[in-house]
């Protein structure tokens, strides 16, 4: 059964809404999150939560569900989650083949022209990623 979602208010409820999508792997409904989600909210909405494993989902989601449909979205969502607090530290945990996840996401995003970003600020935001 299908996660049903609705906007997260605060970091409290989106905290919720995220250890249900974790608990269920549930891509689709993290996709849909993370479309009624602003990205700009993004840092505040993570607090001090994020975790490998929701770093993740965010990136499956964002290339299986959203980067098709909606590379700005997409590039807004990778753009912001930069800025979240233990950015740094939960990038440094990844495996090299969590690291290959980001780069299918970012490999994704240069093949779709949109006029959110250009490849310039696709390049500047892989450096951030240590890509």
């Amino acid at each position: 059964e299908k996660l049903r979602v609705s906007e997260p208010s605060n970091a409290y409820d989106f905290g919720q809404i995220m250890n249900a999508v974790n608990a269920s792997k549930d891509k689709a409904a993290c996709a849909d999150l993370l479309t009624i989600t602003d990205p700009k909210t993004l840092p505040v909405l993570l607090s001090n939560k994020l975790e490998g494993e929701i770093l993740l989902i965010f990136i499956q989601s964002l290339e299986h569900y959203v980067a098709g449909k909606d590379p700005g979205l997409a590039y807004q969502h990778l753009f912001y989650l930069s800025k979240a607090e233990r950015f740094k530290v939960v990038l440094a945990l990844l495996s090299k083949n969590e690291k290959e996840e980001v780069q299918q996401l970012f490999d994704l995003l240069s093949e779709s022209q949109c006029d959110q970003y250009s490849l310039e600020d696709l390049e500047s935001l892989k450096k951030v990623y240590e890509l």
